[in-house]
């Protein structure tokens, strides 16, 4: 069969504003949301040869700037990371 999966199709819950950023963070980087989900979830399940995807650069606001609420994750938040992105 032409077209042939290699995988099932599975679904996962994100928010409208995460989903969006995620096409167009993968967009940027010329992959799309399905290759960096699972090259993440071949990562964080330590198969052989994986390695965490890149993650895109990010504009940050000016200091003055509050229209961004979002927090950054402490660098303690993954132990098993030796560096911070």
């Amino acid at each position: 069969m032409p077209n042939a999966p290699r995988s099932k199709h599975r679904s996962v819950r994100f928010s409208d504003e995460d989903w969006a950023d995620l096409e167009m963070a993968t967009a940027a980087q010329g992959s799309d949301r399905g290759t960096v989900l699972k090259e993440l979830a071949a990562w964080y399940l330590r198969r052989p040869g994986a390695k965490l995807p890149k993650r895109p650069e990010v504009d940050r606001p000016a200091p003055d700037d509050s229209a961004s609420e979002r927090i950054d994750a402490p660098a303690t938040a993954n132990p098993d990371r030796s560096t911070v992105d």
